[in-house]
């Protein structure tokens, strides 16, 4: 499934032997004659900046695979923080994404043809005889067919396409005979076995060595499988056939499609996220670009390109038609459901959508590619990384970042489209941010947490697949790749298949059942080459007045927000409550939900519980705006519960040599210094003798001045934290004594207390799990003096850490309408207040319950008491929001005042008439029947 790799790419050019001259898929054809038209206020880059920049990423690549050899290899992948390879088995298991780990080097194979790309064809070919020599294909190990298909046989069909690229040439690969192509060929019919359904789509995972549904095999009881999962195999497996002649892999392949197609929602032309291998029922019915879907997009569009066949065209262009109609609402991309695409199914978006603007250049479509483009842009000028998940407010929404090349992807296609030399520069601060921020002495490190700048121990084998290859290729010019780059097309790994497969072995039947399903709106396909004018005016102006609309989006406005309101007035009504602004006691607010056909019911324990009949709601639009406010309500209410508890941690290294390089995840305490108030704390380490630290210290002249390491156990933290700073210990660092725990798998925690006064405690204390700690520890062992710095959040990591004043921590986990929420619910206790230990963990909505089969959101009590994470500071975003909706009020008012035509929401009731009319409302909720909508 694409949210564990998830690398796309695509070449830019069709080679003019193509037998169709429709040099497919409009922007990807004209993009030579596009490339000197470039934006005012851009400045070119100089050959010499390019160059060395080219160069920067070319020692970042050997800085990745190098430590990747001496370190892993034969493992799958590096784990850059303890410099050792993760093997799978041996480490604690991570769920999903250790799917793409099948003890076959996976980091190795997936690089291949990055080595050529970069030039480096000496490594190329050690690296080839490598994989022949050591890599096995036959072990018992369950595997993702999706990662095992796009990854490692897409990297072996990658390097067998250079390896006879080269072999050509004449000076490298001449002894190769087609290895790595019969390795190609006998994983993917060790991959055949899980296309043996009714469907002819594949189960998502097999075992190598024994297939599907075996005793031995321990797998083929799946029912689901993910879009992108099942429609993400038409490339690597048409390849396959196409150079072996063995034509049963593009078959299956082409059936998984064909079935895809045939199960699209017809009304509206999409697909859903999930969908039943077995029945074909959609298990999950919303739909976006990103996550779970991405990539079966992208493959319909390039297996166009790559094999000619004009119904995936035709596919394609009705699926772009319905996401452009429903999904794209400039400059987002946000997920819908399937059956009614009005409604917006989530309020966040995912990082893997990056790779969209990338797509549209390949459709031609470069408006909304600039667009989105810029908006991601922003996010990661906010957060230096592109989050997991944001929100359509931009904050983080999770805040994991395992290096994605999805954005990289899309710069270096908008690039070669436009020649606007504004995208080399956002190239560079991708580098530098790489440099600054994930890079670690043993490789780079996937980042844990984005707000903080702490690291996690994995570099994902797509990093060296995708991220390199598309820097480098976003700098140089033509004649610093040793071959014609657009002579192939590069899969969603970014590997490369030649063009000529097109002409190559075409024994499959190429039916088109497009037209059997839907009419086919003739003005919607593009089948020539556009005008360059209109892919991008000769103007340059045009992209920068596309831009600058966005360049303050993150930050000052809500475009969403602002877009709804401006539609509101220039209808005459109010925009609709936003699940942000409710107050349960507000009766305007009050009303709107009875419109909306949702009813608020105070149950037994104090909770406020919100239910909406879409048969209640006053119209059609209102229900609509019911389920809306609902989902946000279940978004804000999910998002605060997490929130609750403090933020994580950061321990940076700031000593030689890794100079603030390494940053580990560590939990608070609650009680000492609170770093979140305070400057950070900066000071060498040392071990504190007895090492459990319950006693009074035997070595306070080791730990004076210094940060006191203390493993966990035998007594409370709080007499830990006394002892060392009775000691003279600026500061404490706890050390889980659970061998192999670690922050990737096991939740963080507080510190608490020993249920005396801590107030006497005035320093700093933090919480490492032993995988974390282990790093300090054997850093203590190689280097002796070992200098930490305890923060909220990294600070920056340039090579003497002398840059270390940063701005204040923006707190994206408390915001104005956490309080409002808080404060809505404290007036609507209508039992009592909670104890002072309980109410601390409920200040939020939370509980939300389906209440039989209805949409249903839940809201505890608040309570006077402080939430221990309370800050009442907001983000810009937050405050500038919200002194837009009180001016956009007051207008509205104003406006409301002057027509007496305009009158909605001027009526108020009292809340207990109001609460009266909905008893009927309230009796008949146990009885109502599930809704639909």
């Amino acid at each position: 499934m694409s949210e564990a790799g998830g690398g796309r790419g695509f070449g830019y050019s069709v080679p003019q032997r193509a037998p169709w001259s429709l040099v497919a898929a409009t922007a990807a054809l004209c993009l030579v004659s596009a490339t000197s038209v470039w934006t005012a206020g851009a400045s070119p880059m100089s050959r010499e900046e390019k160059q060395k920049l080219g160069n920067q990423v070319l020692e970042m690549f050997d800085h990745a695979y190098g430590n990747y050899m001496e370190h892993a290899y034969p493992a799958d992948e590096l784990m850059p923080l303890t410099c050792r390879g993760r093997v799978r088995g041996q480490e604690p298991s991570r769920g999903d994404v250790d799917d793409a780990l099948g003890k076959f080097s996976l980091t190795l194979i997936d690089s291949l043809d990055t080595l050529v790309v970069l030039n480096k064809t000496k490594e190329f070919e050690d690296a080839v005889r490598k994989v022949l020599r050591d890599v096995n294909l036959d072990n018992d190990v369950v595997v993702s067919v999706f990662e095992t298909n796009i990854r490692v046989l897409g990297g072996l069909l990658g390097g067998h396409s250079l390896a006879i690229m080269l072999k050509e040439k004449g000076e490298y690969m001449q002894w190769y005979n087609d290895e790595l192509l019969q390795m190609a060929k006998q994983l993917g019919y060790k991959l055949l076995p899980a296309f043996n359904t009714t469907s002819g789509l594949p189960y998502p995972r097999i075992n190598l060595k024994f297939g599907i549904r075996k005793p031995e095999a321990r797998t083929g009881t799946e029912t689901d499988t993910c879009t992108a999962c099942a429609g993400t195999l038409i490339l690597e497996f048409a390849a396959l056939s196409r150079f072996t002649g063995a034509t049963i892999f593009e078959e299956y392949a082409r059936k998984a499609l064909d079935f895809l197609w045939e199960k699209r929602q017809r009304s509206s032309n999409l697909v859903g996220v999930t969908i039943n291998i077995h029945t074909g029922d959609w298990v999950r019915k919303d739909s976006g670009v990103g996550a779970g879907i991405d990539s079966y997009y992208e493959y319909l569009l390039k297996a166009y390109v790559l094999l000619g066949d004009d119904s995936f065209l035709e596919r394609f262009n009705t699926h772009y038609d319905a996401i452009m109609r429903y999904i794209s609402q400039p400059p987002l991309l946000l997920d819908v459901h399937i059956h009614k695409p009005m409604l917006n199914a989530r309020t966040w978006m995912d990082a893997l959508l990056a790779f969209f603007p990338g797509l549209q250049v390949l459709k031609g479509d470069i408006r909304p590619a600039i667009e989105t483009h810029e908006m991601l842009y922003q996010v990661i000028k906010k957060h230096n990384f592109l989050p997991e998940a944001f929100t359509t407010d931009f904050r983080v929404h999770w805040a994991q970042h395992p290096l994605r090349p999805e954005f990289a992807e899309s710069t270096y296609f908008l690039y070669k489209a436009t020649g606007d030399p504004y995208y080399l520069e956002v190239g560079k601060t991708l580098i530098e941010n790489l440099n600054k921020y994930a890079r670690v002495p043993c490789g780079f490190a996937a980042m844990k947490d984005v707000r903080t700048g702490s690291h996690e121990d994995r570099m994902d084998s797509f990093f060296l697949a995708e991220m390199f290859k598309y820097l480098y290729l976003l700098f140089a010019d033509k004649e610093d790749v040793i071959f014609d780059i657009e002579d192939y097309i590069f899969t969603t790994e970014a590997h490369l298949l030649p063009l000529w497969l097109s002409t190559t072995n075409q024994r499959i039947s190429k039916k088109n059942t497009t037209s059997e399903y839907t009419e086919l709106d003739d003005s919607n396909f593009d089948w020539t080459c556009p005008n360059t004018q209109i892919l991008f005016p000769n103007d340059p102006l045009y992209a920068q007045s596309i831009r600058e609309p966005l360049k303050n989006v993150v930050d000052k406005s809500c475009p969403r927000g602002i877009i709804r309101v401006e539609e509101s007035f220039r209808s005459g009504a109010k925009p609709p409550l936003r699940a942000r602004d409710f107050m349960a006691t507000n009766p305007e607010h009050l009303e709107i939900l009875k419109k909306m056909g949702v009813s608020l019911i105070h149950l037994k324990d104090g909770r406020v519980q919100l239910v909406q009949h879409a048969i209640q709601a006053a119209s059609s639009i209102d229900a609509e705006d019911g389920l809306r406010f609902m989902q946000e309500m279940i978004e804000l209410s999910s998002q605060q519960q997490k929130e609750q508890q403090l933020p994580p941690r950061a321990v940076q290294i700031v000593s030689h040599p890794f100079f603030g390089r390494v940053v580990l995840t560590a939990g608070p305490a609650q009680f000492g210094l609170d770093l979140s108030k305070h400057k950070e704390t900066r000071g060498f380490v040392a071990s504190s003798k007895p090492y459990n630290g319950c006693s009074e210290l035997t070595n306070p002249e080791a730990v004076m001045g210094k940060i006191a390491l203390i493993q966990r156990g035998q007594c409370m933290f709080a007499e830990k934290a006394r002892n060392i700073q009775n000691a003279g210990a600026i500061g404490g660092i706890v050390i889980d004594d659970n061998e192999g725990s670690s922050s990737d798998t096991a939740p963080l925690f507080q510190m608490a207390g020993d249920g005396k006064d801590t107030d006497d405690i005035t320093i700093p204390m933090l919480f490492l799990f032993s995988k974390e700690g282990s790093i300090i520890l054997d850093a203590i062992r190689e280097y002796e003096e070992v200098e930490v710095l305890l923060s909220d959040k990294a600070k920056d990591r340039d090579p003497e850490m002398e840059n270390e004043e940063q701005p204040s921590s923006e707190n994206d986990s408390q915001n104005q309408s956490a309080e409002q929420i808080a404060s809505s619910s404290q007036e609507v206790d209508l039992v009592g207040q909670e104890s002072p230990e309980e109410s601390s963990l409920n200040s939020h909505p939370e509980s939300l319950s389906p209440a039989d089969t209805d949409n249903a959101a839940s809201i505890s009590p608040s309570e006077q008491n402080s939430n221990p994470m309370e800050n009442h500071e907001t983000t810009s975003l937050d405050g500038e929001c919200t002194d837009l909706d009180n001016q956009l009020q007051e207008q509205s008012e104003t406006e409301e005042d002057s027509n007496p035509n305009v009158s909605w929401g001027k009526k108020v009731q009292p809340i207990d008439s109001i609460l009266a009319d909905w008893n009927e409302d309230i009796e008949a909720f146990e009885m109502m029947e599930k809704d639909e909508l």
